[in-house]
């Protein structure tokens, strides 16, 4: 069986791949997290923009981090993250991600996720399951 180390603000923070995008976890809940980036040109995609794979990291990794999961020790894994973008973020936009526990089963847990700019506007919004390896 597979142990989790249970996460805190700063263990989440420190994880590799968000260090080297600036991601940073800023709120562990009772059933929900955040996290925040400020779009810089390393997340520029073609044509000037946010990459979509910024956003989808942002909305992946804050699956994770509501307290009954990684911060209680409960490993698991992404088996579905459908996500819808609804308008475009620049370079200098703060991005808000916020995961909402909806279900935690004994094998699945759903979570819904938003994601705002600095202005409070709706970048992105979806749905995450993760499949429960161990608890």
């Amino acid at each position: 069986m597979e142990h989790v180390k249970p996460a805190t603000v700063e263990s989440a923070s420190a994880i590799p791949m968000l260090v080297t995008l600036d991601i940073r976890c800023t709120e562990i809940g009772d059933s929900h997290a955040v996290m925040q980036v400020t779009v810089g040109d390393k997340h520029r995609n073609y044509i000037g923009g946010a990459h979509g794979g910024l956003i989808a990291t942002l909305a992946d990794t804050v699956s994770f981090f509501p307290r009954p999961l990684f911060p209680s020790g409960l490993a698991c894994t992404t088996t579905n993250l459908n996500l819808n973008y609804i308008r475009p973020a620049a370079v200098g936009d703060m991005l808000t991600a916020r995961s909402e526990l909806i279900h935690l089963g004994r094998r699945v847990a759903s979570l819904r996720i938003t994601i705002t700019n600095h202005q409070g506007k709706l970048v992105a919004h979806g749905t995450s399951t993760l499949m429960i390896t161990a608890r």
